[in-house]
């Protein structure tokens, strides 16, 4: 019974510190500052793919090589189920906050899911397909975000 009672307030716990953060980002981003910019945009991306325990998330800057996309957001998921949760979760939050996704890539598989937010084009990878694919080489000439706010708290 102690150890129900345990999870359940284990649970709460963690129910409240999402609630927080939410509140945190709110008053960040919230809906009367529904205008990010590309670069808010980008940097929540990666806040909200690291909270999902996305893994080496960074943040490539293409303003100056590309008319196509201003920010790359790639992260790496262990597995599938993984990636699927970690786009979920970024598309349930940015849509919280009015932002709309434009279009979504790979889902089904979860081996590399693109979620194209216009500006901000985010990629969710599997180990291999990170590895092979190499954004970060094929795009060698883009400029890595330093992380702010809540993402360099981490």
């Amino acid at each position: 019974m102690r150890a129900k009672e345990g999870r359940a307030r284990g649970r709460n716990d963690g129910l409240e510190r999402e609630y927080n953060k939410m509140h945190e980002l709110n008053a960040l981003y919230g809906k009367e500052n529904a205008d990010l910019t590309s670069a808010q945009l980008a940097q929540l991306a990666a806040q909200l793919l690291e909270d999902r325990k996305g893994r080496d998330v960074r943040v490539l800057d293409l303003r100056s090589l590309t008319p196509v996309t201003d920010y790359f957001v790639i992260a790496t998921a262990n597995n599938p189920i993984q990636a699927r949760a970690m786009a979920d979760y970024v598309e349930e939050k940015l849509g919280e906050l009015g932002v709309d996704r434009h279009h979504v890539e790979g889902y089904q598989s979860g081996r590399w899911i693109l979620l194209d937010y216009g500006s901000v084009v985010i990629h969710v990878f599997n180990p291999e397909e990170r590895e092979f694919y190499n954004l970060e080489r094929l795009w060698g000439d883009a400029p890595e975000v330093e992380r702010q706010g809540m993402a360099a708290s981490h």
